[in-house]
C-alpha cells in the first residue's frame, strides 16, 4: 500500500503508531538501507523509524524505480474489518486508539464486546456469561470462550479501582484488543462476508 511520503523526508508520517495507537506518532528516521531481488533487478531503498513515544520501530520501504514514495510499511497499522454495529465498531475503534492508557482501552473493549452481544439479543447477566451463552448458540466457539476468560476482559477492576487489582498492562489492553476483534469477526464480518460470497455466487457476471 503506497504511502506518500517522500522516502528522502527524515519523518513519516503515519495517523497512527502501529505499536502505541497514538495519534499523529513523531516517527524519524534512525537508518537506511537498500536490497535487491535474487534477479539483482528489484531495488527497495528501507528506512527504519522510532516512535519517541513508545519507542517502537517501523521500517518503510519505496521501489526508486517505480517513484520516491513509501510504498511498504511494517508493521501496518490497525485497521478494522468492516460489519460490525456501529457503537461497537466505535467503542473497538477507541480502544484501539488509547492503547497507550490500558485501563481506558480495556473498558472500552468491555463497552465493544457488550455493544455486540446485545445486537445478538444477549442482554442479560455479565459479559462472561453472556459470551458463554454465545458459544453454547453455536454464534461462536467453545474455544472463543474460553478465550475470553484468558484475557483481562471484565473490567470491574478497572471501574471500581478495586485497592487489591494490579494496574492492567500494555499486553493486557492488547490481548483485550485482538479478542475483541476476533469476537468481531466471528458474529458479524464473517457472516457478512458468506452471505456476499453467496450474493456474488449466484450474479457471476
Amino acid at each position: 500500500m503506497e504511502h506518500h511520503t517522500d522516502y528522502n523526508e527524515d519523518a513519516l508520517n503515519l495517523d497512527r503508531c502501529p505499536h502505541c495507537s497514538v495519534a499523529k506518532p513523531p516517527l524519524r528516521a534512525i537508518q537506511h538501507f537498500s536490497s535487491v531481488d535474487s534477479s539483482r533487478i528489484v531495488q527497495r531503498n528501507w528506512k527504519v523509524y522510532l516512535c519517541s513515544r513508545c519507542g517502537g520501530a517501523v521500517l518503510g520501504a519505496c521501489y526508486p524505480q517505480m517513484n520516491r514514495y513509501i510504498q511498504e510499511i511494517y508493521p501496518q497499522p490497525k485497521v478494522l474489518d468492516a460489519g460490525m454495529p456501529e457503537k461497537a465498531h466505535a467503542f473497538l475503534e477507541q480502544a484501539i486508539e488509547c492503547l497507550h492508557s490500558p485501563s481506558g482501552a480495556i473498558m472500552l473493549c468491555a463497552s465493544s464486546v457488550d455493544a455486540m452481544l446485545k445486537t445478538k439479543d444477549l442482554k442479560k447477566g455479565s459479559l462472561y456469561s453472556r459470551i458463554e451463552k454465545a458459544a453454547e448458540q453455536g454464534l461462536i466457539t467453545k474455544e472463543m470462550s474460553l478465550w475470553a476468560h484468558e484475557v483481562r476482559l471484565d473490567a470491574n477492576d478497572e471501574r471500581h479501582a478495586d485497592n487489591e487489582a494490579q494496574l492492567p498492562t500494555l499486553k493486557d489492553a492488547e490481548r483485550c484488543v485482538e479478542f475483541t476483534k476476533a469476537l468481531g469477526m466471528f458474529l458479524f464480518v464473517l457472516p457478512n462476508m458468506v452471505e456476499q460470497g453467496r450474493e456474488d455466487a449466484k450474479n457471476p457476471l
